[in-house]
């Protein structure tokens, strides 16, 4: 009934397999890999044909991870997994990135790839497995896929590279870097860093390349056994249509994009474009003309020819700029009134608002994973609106590339965060990009770090970004500082570089060719680094540094920590003490299990009042300290004084005053407050206090009864 082919190798100590033809058979590919004991079904399923008009290609990626793959339940109402997470929409993102450049050219048909988690070993991420997944099932599919590609995992952990380091090793990691590609070369690299060096980023690059390697061999011996007819798919020629458009508008568009600004070239590339549609476009009365999505296509690919050529032959850019110049910038911090930090960064036509607001514990995001529920405590969020490039559209909820460059510009800067036990606050990061030219996601990490800054929040060191574009052809390569947005669409690559003076924090790079060598990447990060540097110094001259204090409307957050079995006198029963402080005092209090107590309000005499009533109840009293209290009880041996928080003791009548008393209540009465030493406590555990050794009136302990005592 089944016909199972399997390949086993060991990869970095670590069994990994690929099995296929027992599920999902009516895919056109479908594979089950398992590494240790993390398991994934990779799908890949194409339409056989393209959909009339289409003018992209509709690759869809869905990584999915089940909560039975960690025996859990979902939570929530319907106990059942929801919409996508962070994570999932991520790991979708990084899944697509490596595989769509190796489409054969000019493809058109839907694909849908799917990757769901079927088994998690609490050891081994599903990204990376479903990343060698996804690449075996599209090579079975018979889809024109020049694959297969392999992924790796790199961490640097006592200065040595880690090839697919465990979860738990992950926090020891000064890196954490996934890299795809092919077997000549490189595809997609997503890091985040510890401030390392250009050296140790490259050297990790190609350390997980040649990682990957017995993965491709795998996969090409699974796909000899196993692999479908490959599609008879034939790219289109449309050579005799491009030298039509080509005769009629490549001057004009050449014309075009020798205009340094933005809105102007738009407006002369536009006219050329609606002069070939009005001359060459297939209408009734022209039945020689071009359809619609063939001219849509020829006209980028002369665009296209038109802005590398002149590249690559005169070292300028579209604007104007050498290869290696950074647009003018200009950072502002501080912008608005009552935010806790704010700052605006343009670079260029690319601009980027980003408010920091400080929170405290109760503003932690509740994150439920595979591994387990967490608290994060530094969020960031950015937000592209349709009138950043001056258009419109309808408005929903983020969508995966806002999750994807916020995630980029969180990852570059969480590395010179303060650690939460200096600096106990909840930071949430939100980036509104106003105008957009390339590269938004590196002026939101300019922005965020200014924003911090000017919150007071202690950074160890600025943080700036660059993208980097690349332009390779048979006449040479270009490698282009601070790209455009132009740059982007119609060059090879999209390498985004963000770090401090002291080094990398995060790594980004797409390739829309099949891959680049070590050598481009070298140049690439080395002209990221001046083009970082020039950027910093740019930041700093509107903030060089975190301002020494927190902003007027910025919470302040006092932290003590009390012995665990105290924690239940502070929350009372049913919470009734810990509510009653809050209603009172005006301050918030955030109790953690392990007995840390964070204090937050943005008026300190709140706070002072919150902690003097955490402190009497969870504090013990000290022997030969003074206290002001309150008679309670009046005995004939005595009076009881409440002294401490909820605590009495016994002033012996014979301790109230030097003469004798011949009463208890000829010396004081219910109510009444007065001064008393805690002398100690007798053989059952009793409090002895002192009147006598106290002066009433001012507090201060009577020396000579002192001594006696």
């Amino acid at each position: 009934m089944f016909d199972i082919q399997k390949e086993t190798i060991e990869w970095a100590g670590r069994p990994l397999t690929i099995e296929t033809g027992r599920v999902a058979r009516q895919a056109d590919g479908a594979v089950m890999v398992t590494y240790g004991e993390t398991t994934v079904l990779a799908t890949a399923v194409g339409v056989k044909t393209a959909k009339e008009g289409q003018d992209f290609f509709p690759l869809t990626v869905n990584y999915q991870e089940k909560y039975f793959a960690a025996g859990k339940i979902p939570g929530g109402y319907f106990k059942r997994e929801g919409r996508p997470t962070e994570k999932e929409t991520l790991t979708s993102r990084l899944i697509d990135r490596p595989i769509r450049p190796l489409f054969a050219p000019g493809f058109k048909n839907e694909v849908q790839v799917m990757i769901t988690v079927l088994s998690h070993d609490m050891e081994n991420d599903p990204d990376v497995v479903g990343m060698v997944g996804a690449s075996a099932a599209l090579v079975l599919s018979g889809l024109p896929f020049m694959g297969p590609i392999g992924a790796a995992r790199v961490g640097y952990i006592n200065g040595e590279y880690v090839i697919n380091p465990h979860v738990d090793e992950m926090p020891e990691s000064a890196l954490d870097l996934v890299v795809a590609g092919t077997s000549d070369a490189v595809m997609m690299v997503e890091s985040e860093a510890k401030e390392l060096s250009e050296d140790i980023m490259l050297g990790a690059v190609m350390a997980g390349h040649k990682a990957f390697q017995p993965v491709i061999d795998m996969i090409i011996k699974l796909a000899e056994k196993a692999a479908k007819e490959p599609w008879d798919y034939q790219p289109a020629d449309y050579s005799a249509e491009e030298a039509r458009v080509r005769k009629l508008v490549e001057a004009d568009l050449a014309k075009a994009y020798t205009i340094t600004d933005k809105t102007e070239r738009y407006a002369a590339v536009g006219a050329a474009k609606e002069k070939a549609v009005a001359e060459l476009a297939l209408t009734e009365e022209r039945p020689d003309g071009i359809p619609g999505t063939v001219l849509k296509d020829v006209l980028k690919s002369v665009e296209s020819s038109i802005v590398r050529g002149g590249i690559i032959k005169t070292g300028k850019r579209i604007d104007g700029r050498s290869l290696d110049q950074v647009r003018p910038i200009v950072s502002e911090a501080g912008i608005l009134p009552r935010t806790h930090g704010s700052a605006l960064f343009t670079r260029g036509e690319t601009q980027a608002m980003v408010v920091a607001t400080l929170g405290t514990g109760e503003d932690e995001q509740f994150i439920d994973d595979l591994t387990g529920t967490y608290k994060e405590k530094f969020l960031l969020h950015y937000n592209f609106p349709p009138y950043s490039v001056g258009e419109t559209s309808f408005r929903l909820a983020p969508g995966r590339r806002e999750i994807g460059h916020g995630k980029l510009a969180w990852r570059a800067v969480r590395a010179v965060l303060p650690n939460h036990e200096d600096f106990p606050y909840t930071i949430r990061l939100v980036s509104e990009i106003t105008e957009s030219n390339g590269s938004s996601s590196m002026a939101t990490v300019c922005g965020a770090s200014l924003a911090l800054m000017d919150a007071g929040v202690p950074i160890t060191r600025p943080v700036s970004g660059i993208a980097m574009g690349l332009i390779k052809d048979p006449d040479g390569v270009a490698v282009l500082s601070d790209i455009l947005g132009d740059e982007d669409h119609l060059g090879d690559m999209d390498f985004k570089v963000a770090g401090t003076s002291e080094g990398i924090t995060s790594l980004q790079m797409d390739i829309k060719i099949a891959g680049i060598t070590e050598d481009i990447m070298t140049t690439a990060l080395e002209q990221a680094k001046g083009g970082r540097m020039h950027i910093l110094g740019e930041m700093g001259k509107a903030l060089g540094e975190a301002r020494t204090e927190l902003g007027e409307f910025a919470p302040r957050i006092e932290t003590i920590t009390i012995p665990t079995d105290k924690i239940r006198d502070v929350i009372g029963s049913g919470g009734k003490v810990i509510r009653e402080i809050v209603e009172k005092t005006g301050a918030k209090v955030d109790v953690n299990d392990d007995g840390v107590i964070k204090v937050s309000s943005s008026d300190a005499a709140s706070i002072k009042a919150a902690l003097d009533w955490i402190h009497g109840l969870t504090a013990e009293p000290e022997e030969g300290q003074i206290y002001k209290g309150k008679v309670v009880k009046v005995m004939d041996f005595g009076a009881f004084v409440n002294f401490f928080g909820p605590k009495d003791g016994l002033v012996h009548v014979s301790q109230m005053k030097k003469e004798r008393v011949n009463h208890p209540s000829d010396i004081v009465a219910e109510g009444q407050e007065v001064y008393v030493k805690l002398l100690g406590f007798d053989d059952r555990g009793k409090v002895r206090l002192s009147m006598k050794v106290v002066d009433q009136e001012t507090g201060e302990e009577v020396k000579e009864e002192a001594d006696a005592e």
